[in-house]
């Protein structure tokens, strides 16, 4: 394992030993969780941003039903 020295203010060193899932935990091994989380392991597909883009289009041009409107077209109490 490197061993790297960095400078952190007191409030991020309290924020993180508050990130702590146990006490004991390594800031490194904590580090490594919190970096981890960060990965994105199902980013979005061009389909997926081109479907985002088309409901936010309906949204702007007005093509959207309240969930009250929608109940009542479908007969849903």
């Amino acid at each position: 394992m490197e061993t790297t020295t960095v400078q952190i203010s007191r409030s991020v060193k309290r924020k993180l030993e508050g990130l702590k899932t146990y006490p004991n935990e390594t800031m490194d091994h904590l580090i490594e969780r919190l970096a981890d989380s960060m990965i994105d392991y199902e980013p979005l597909t061009a389909e997926d941003i081109k479907g985002i883009e088309q409901g936010l289009e309906d949204i702007k041009a007005g093509r959207v039903y309240t969930t009250k409107q929608l109940k009542k077209e479908l007969g849903v109490k």
